[in-house]
């Protein structure tokens, strides 16, 4: 990264796993940034509608080359072309990138908005409704186990070979939900990830201990304990 390199703004809340994400691979590429943590009724008006019409987290602005970018796929596309040259976290061409390509967006088509409708039932909504727990629950457990027989199967390390790719990195802080409080769904369930699905269970710890990772859980768990 170069030394003249302006410090980027991302867009952040303390809870939503979806700014951690870029987080990760902001921290991964060595790439300097501001995280602004916002208050979720600031992100339906003005003026952060102007950089995000959607009113969510994340965002992201480059004051290097005057770009904005929104959704956190998105986000995470603009910092691999821009920023990773080397190709450090994705691969150049050929079979691994459009593999890569198919699980990241099976994270964000996927995993993301189920374990995001089991969250907001769970935490948010004014009535438990049995029916809607037991679905989103179900599809978190569907997803894992996509995962857990994918690296059965392959004998690789991570999803598209045996080094972590932004692929793999763009799952870890939605399983932060399940092993950490709120726990959304339930305390028990970080036992159930381990017996259950014990090989994504693997592949999660081992993620779990990349630095840029441990970086933006810390960051994180320091913005919660602060009420951001």
């Amino acid at each position: 990264m170069a030394s003249n390199t302006k410090p980027l703004t991302l867009y952040s809340h303390a809870g939503g796993p979806n700014p951690w994400k870029v987080a990760i691979i902001l921290n991964a590429l060595s790439i300097p940034y501001e995280n602004k943590l916002m208050d979720f009724p600031d992100l339906k008006k003005a003026p952060f509608e102007a950089i995000n019409p959607n009113g969510r987290v994340p965002a992201l602005e480059d004051p290097n080359t005057n770009t904005t970018v929104w959704e956190s796929g998105a986000c995470i596309d603009y910092l691999l072309e821009t920023y990773d040259t080397s190709n450090t976290l994705h691969a150049k061409s050929g079979p691994q990138t459009w593999a890569q390509k198919s699980w990241s967006h099976f994270q964000t088509s996927g995993q993301g908005p189920y374990y995001g409708q089991r969250a907001w039932f769970v935490l948010y909504a004014p009535e438990k409704i049995e029916l809607c727990l037991n679905r989103y629950s179900d599809e978190i457990k569907r997803v894992l186990g996509v995962i857990d027989r994918h690296l059965k199967s392959s004998g690789q390390k991570f999803l598209t070979g045996n080094e972590a790719s932004y692929a793999d990195l763009m799952f870890v802080p939605w399983h932060w939900l399940l092993l950490q409080k709120p726990f959304i769904n339930g305390e028990e369930f970080p036992k159930e990830f381990q017996s259950s699905f014990p090989t994504a269970w693997e592949w999660h710890k081992r993620l779990s201990g990349i630095d840029a990772v441990e970086k933006a859980r810390e960051a994180r768990n320091q913005a919660m304990s602060k009420g951001h």
